[in-house]
């Protein structure tokens, strides 16, 4: 590293942001209230803006690997969204807790597939196929630093959301819990709007649709039993899920060739 300039400056900004984005962390938790916001605030600002202001192009980067690691990630998110489901749990094993169960199940299983089935492969070969390094990096950065982070933290959210209707299959969602079910889903979403947009340029009005149509349903969510809002949102994923999966069957059976072609 001594004696690459470039990536000494990436390695060392990147370091200096972090060290003063966690200092002030530690100040944070001297503070109270809206202090403590603000400067958690800047915190995620010097963190999340470090590798802008340091710049990218002296990262070596292993395209396969770096994309197969937060893949990894995107797994461990999901598993840990099924566990949610049985911890849920807290009393009778009713009808309606299994029927919430299934739907939960299928609910990741949907979100497994919008990630893995295609999506996951066209970013993979996208990044590997970049020969200009700087563009390469800046890629890596935006598409899975930064894009990879809203879609974890909406699978954490429909979590949440899963957990609590696990805990009340008859009753309404409180506001925050229906947020977190109805709005972590938009927001994974959301998220893969962003990524395919920054790979490929191009954009999914299907899953934007979803994703914005899906607050309609908040107002909903409050009034009705927690299974229903799990049901609805469950059957309107799975109608995503098929729809993408028989209208765009040429494409996915050419890049899944393309992929086994390049990998023999």
């Amino acid at each position: 590293m001594h004696d690459d300039a470039a990536l000494r400056q990436s390695t060392s900004g990147l370091g200096v942001s972090t060290a003063l984005a966690v200092g002030i962390l530690i100040g944070a938790s001297f503070l109270d209230g809206a202090l403590q916001g603000v400067a958690w605030g800047v915190a995620i600002v010097l963190d999340m803006g470090g590798p802008y202001l340091f710049g990218a192009a002296g990262w070596k980067l292993v395209p396969e690997h770096f994309a197969e690691r937060h893949g990894l990630i995107i797994i461990i998110a999901l598993r840990e969204s099924i566990v949610a489901i049985g911890a849920g749990v807290s009393g009778d094993i009713t009808a309606g807790v299994v029927a919430a169960a299934v739907l939960g199940i299928v609910l990741a299983a949907t979100m497994w597939w919008a990630y893995f089935d295609v999506v996951a492969l066209v970013a993979g070969r996208r990044l590997a196929g970049i020969t200009d390094i700087k563009e390469r990096n800046e890629t890596a950065r935006d598409s899975y630093s930064y894009l990879h982070l809203p879609m974890v933290a909406g699978i954490v959210l429909v979590a949440l959301g899963m957990k609590k209707t696990i805990g009340q299959v008859g009753d309404p969602l409180e506001v925050e819990a229906a947020f977190a079910l109805i709005g972590g889903f938009s927001l994974y979403l959301l998220a893969h709007v962003g990524f395919r947009l920054r790979n490929v340029r191009t954009l999914n009005r299907r899953r934007l649709a979803l994703a914005i149509g899906l607050f309609a349903l908040l107002p909903l969510a409050v009034e009705i039993a927690a299974l229903a809002t799990l049901a609805i949102l469950t059957a309107a994923a799975c109608v995503l899920i098929a729809y993408e999966t028989i209208r765009f069957t040429d494409s996915r059976d050419r890049v899944r060739h393309e992929m086994a072609g390049s990998l023999g």
